[in-house]
């Protein structure tokens, strides 16, 4: 997802802009942010609201990775200015995880496709805290297969920090256009081995130029 520079353009134009960007349509972050699906194109288009309340803000700042001061409207960003308010609000208790519309295969490999969030995970700030989840960038994706079974089963969800992508552990990977959740070890010769936890899957041992570290998988979840 692309961050902006910042601009001078006001709010309703940045909205458009931002969601035109992130491939992302105004019916479907109107949802996001737990409106009706007429709600952000009103605002764009007719100004109904004035200006998009806090909340609205902050949920649709984190989504973008943007400042929340670019989605003030005209009249807001004059009373920021000139000291009144001086703040936007308290930080968002809440951290939108994106549900990516693809799967990690624990067996023959799935092909990696669309990654348009096409919905999300919405978790606490003091949760992402306590799981040691600070400055974490997740994105969650679902498992198909039975290679990591019974640690990972089909139709899990997993949370990917794609800011860890070294050490050994339990990654996703892509080799060539698929996908592949599994335990990554070290070999000698920048070698990596890519281990099942299913006992009837065989290892597979290639070249570390030859796969893609996409993240570690740091949550799991799923229907008991």
């Amino acid at each position: 997802m692309r961050t902006p520079v910042e601009t001078p353009l006001q709010g309703r134009e940045n909205v458009r802009r931002l969601a035109r960007e992130n491939a992302a349509s105004l019916a479907e972050l109107s949802r996001l942010i737990g409106r009706n699906a007429a709600y952000l194109q009103q605002f764009v288009t007719r100004g109904s609201p004035r200006a998009l309340e806090s909340n609205d803000r902050q949920r649709l700042a984190e989504f973008f990775g943007v400042p929340e001061t670019m989605l003030l409207t005209g009249h807001e960003r004059d009373r920021v200015g000139s000291g009144e308010g001086g703040r936007t609000g308290p930080p968002a208790r809440w951290i939108e995880i994106p549900r990516i519309p693809l799967e990690a295969s624990a067996g023959p490999g799935a092909l990696g496709s669309d990654e348009t969030a096409h919905d999300s995970f919405r978790m606490s700030r003091q949760w992402m805290r306590d799981s040691g989840l600070d400055g974490a960038e997740l994105s969650a994706i679902r498992v198909e297969g039975d290679s990591m079974h019974p640690l990972l089963r089909s139709g899990d969800e997993i949370f990917v920090d794609r800011n860890r992508r070294t050490g050994e552990g339990v990654f996703v990977v892509r080799i060539g256009e698929a996908l592949h959740v599994k335990q990554v070890q070290a070999r000698g010769g920048g070698r990596l081995a890519l281990v099942s936890v299913n006992p009837s899957y065989e290892a597979i041992e290639l070249a570390g130029e030859d796969v893609e570290v996409i993240g570690r998988v740091v949550w799991k979840g799923g229907r008991i």
